[in-house]
């Protein structure tokens, strides 16, 4: 790839990466209908078992609707493979599987922890787990991405 149009790909990269995390700090923190309350007057809401979470949707499905299953298991994976999928794009220095799963779990927990101390939304293990596979299927995709422009075009 030619100097200047890869400079041009990083440029869009960062501006991709800053429109991406406007919108996750909107939905993580102030978004009503992704089980956000006013925080006064509210306690910890907290789950610390894995897998808990995971298998009420799935068991409840039928009873909480397809919709809030899609949003909580898929939304979470799909929602951070962004982390994993627009920082190698920006600095070869990201451009390892377990540089940006550990970098997904990282972004993760700071907002997990954010919440809970903000009392917005709730601390979950099983986000940890959803958010860090998100990052490593962004990364991943990101690989295959590279890998098939090296091959067609160089």
């Amino acid at each position: 790839m030619k100097v200047k149009h890869a400079k041009i790909i990083r440029r869009l990269g960062w501006i991709a990466f800053v429109i991406y995390l406007i919108f996750l700090i909107y939905f993580m923190f102030f978004a009503e209908g992704f089980g956000r309350v006013n925080s006064q007057n509210r306690e910890y809401s907290y789950n610390i078992v894995p897998f808990r979470e995971i298998k009420r949707f799935i068991r409840y499905s039928n009873l909480l609707g397809g919709k809030a299953v899609l949003i909580n298991l898929v939304g979470n994976v799909v929602g951070f493979m962004p982390i994993g999928f627009i920082p190698p794009i920006i600095t070869k220095r990201c451009r390892s599987i377990c540089f940006m799963t550990l970098l997904g779990l990282e972004c993760s927990l700071l907002i997990e922890i954010s919440q809970l101390i903000f009392k917005v939304g709730s601390f979950d293990v099983d986000d940890l787990i959803l958010n860090t596979l998100g990052a490593a299927a962004g990364y991943l995709v990101f690989a295959i991405c590279n890998l098939l422009r090296r091959k067609y075009y160089g």
